[in-house]
């Protein structure tokens, strides 16, 4: 027993590092799941790294193939416009049951977060706004507050890590950045004042304003889309 416990912690343990070191591009886009190698640099058996590599096919960053085995799935501009159209009728949809369900505390929470925003030197700067993963990240407050499990599930584990990898690998800087910001404010107003349909406008027009924008710099800039900007 106390080996099938150590064997999940393990796979626990190395599949946060094969996800962070896949969203951050340090096991690049499109590159063979070789396990053998992970076994090896990672210092483990196969058993808990099969674990590890089938979650990640879960969560969308490794794709298994007949006749190819696993890789971690090839960035596109296609697909991260499809994630985008996701995003804005999901998020959207999270918006407005938040301003059904949220409870007080949890919108100074909101606000307190902001404030942690606010006084990052980039954002200030206007030149970036990246919130690291988790209660840290606005959105996924906000579906969180959603109270809805299946919502939750969407958009906090099935899309969230690789909506990150986007995000990370196209990356971090915007023109938006401060833009960004003041709708995040904005969307929690609405929210704290339980106006469900203006929190979901609101939350919509945030998250499509953002792909326009994205979209628009792939037109500008089609031969350089890893460094294609995007915030929200």
């Amino acid at each position: 027993m106390k080996s099938e416990q150590q064997d999940i912690t393990l796979a626990d343990r190395v599949f946060s590092r094969l996800r962070q070191a896949i969203v951050e591009g340090e096991i690049a886009s499109g590159s063979k799941i070789s396990e053998p190698e992970l076994a090896s640099a990672y210092g483990i058996s196969r058993g808990p790294l099969r674990e590890a590599i089938g979650r990640l096919e879960a969560c969308h960053l490794v794709e298994r193939r007949a006749n190819v085995g696993a890789r971690v799935v090839t960035l596109t501009q296609a697909d991260l416009m499809e994630l985008y159209l996701l995003r804005e009728s999901l998020e959207g949809l999270a918006a407005r049951l938040a301003a059904e369900r949220i409870t007080d505390p949890e919108i100074s929470q909101l606000r307190g977060l902001l404030g942690q925003h606010e006084q990052k030197v980039e954002l200030q700067e206007g030149v970036a706004y990246f919130q690291k993963e988790g209660d840290l990240d606005f959105h996924y407050r906000i579906v969180l507050a959603s109270g809805n499990a299946r919502l939750i599930q969407l958009l906090c584990n099935d899309l969230y890590h690789l909506m990150r990898m986007y995000r990370y690998q196209f990356g971090m800087a915007s023109s938006r950045a401060l833009d960004a910001f003041r709708e995040h404010g904005h969307i929690v107003e609405a929210i704290a004042d339980r106006d469900a349909e203006m929190a979901e406008i609101l939350m919509r027009r945030h998250v499509r304003v953002s792909r326009e924008n994205v979209a628009r710099q792939f037109a500008e800039h089609p031969d350089q889309s890893p460094n294609i900007r995007a915030a929200g």
